[in-house]
């Protein structure tokens, strides 16, 4: 396979999506810039690295066929949790609240955003599904491996945090990230292969 002109499309759409999520994020919360810059260049650089990225996965395809829809899949799941955080703090900017009942009704409300999202840029870029099932079918199926993929997630990050906890002489605030990465890093993997498999399967 090869990078078309949707993938380039594709990648300049999420990629500025989550450049410019990103930006008004880091102004909405104060974020020192850089160089007294503002965090605008965002849209220029993420929008590059997802081009780059889904270019890597087409090379490493040749060897492995997975990676073909794989780096496509890492953008499209950077993007999604660019939609996720974005509509959460719109919420919080409008509202004035970030705490008790109503943050747990926008989290619900920003994720329920992304998932819908995620499938429609999983369905029609990243496994190019156009012709498979039922739509109603295929949310369901889709909404079933994301939270599973979640569930996954919070089971391997709290393992590692709270079972294994800190390694190398790391703070339980340092070891905390370790946990989580290594919790997306898992759900990630989950999620491609409950994708291919189970949801966009030709």
């Amino acid at each position: 396979m090869r990078f078309a002109a949707k993938d380039f499309w594709s990648s300049i759409i999420t990629g500025f999506v989550t450049g410019a999520i990103a930006w008004k994020i880091a102004d909405f919360l104060e974020v020192q810039r850089i160089g007294g810059f503002s965090f605008a260049w965002l849209t220029v650089l993420v929008p590059v690295c997802w081009i780059i990225g889904v270019n890597f996965g087409y090379f490493l395809g040749q060897k492995i066929a997975f990676f073909n829809q794989f780096g496509k899949f890492v953008a499209v799941g950077f993007t999604n949790a660019a939609v996720d955080f974005g509509i959460l703090y719109l919420l919080i900017a409008f509202s004035g609240v970030a705490t008790g009942y109503y943050y747990a009704a926008f989290k619900a409300l920003s994720f329920l955003i992304a998932a819908l999202h995620s499938y429609l840029w999983n369905k029609f870029w990243v496994f190019d599904a156009t012709a498979t099932g039922q739509v109603g079918g295929e949310l369901t199926k889709f909404f079933a491996v994301s939270v599973s993929a979640a569930i996954i997630n919070v089971l391997v990050a709290s393992g590692v945090v709270n079972i294994l906890g800190p390694q190398l002489g790391l703070s339980h605030e340092a070891w905390a990230g370790i946990g989580a990465a290594i919790g997306s890093a898992t759900a990630l993997a989950v999620s491609f292969v409950g994708f291919r498999v189970i949801v966009f399967k030709k």
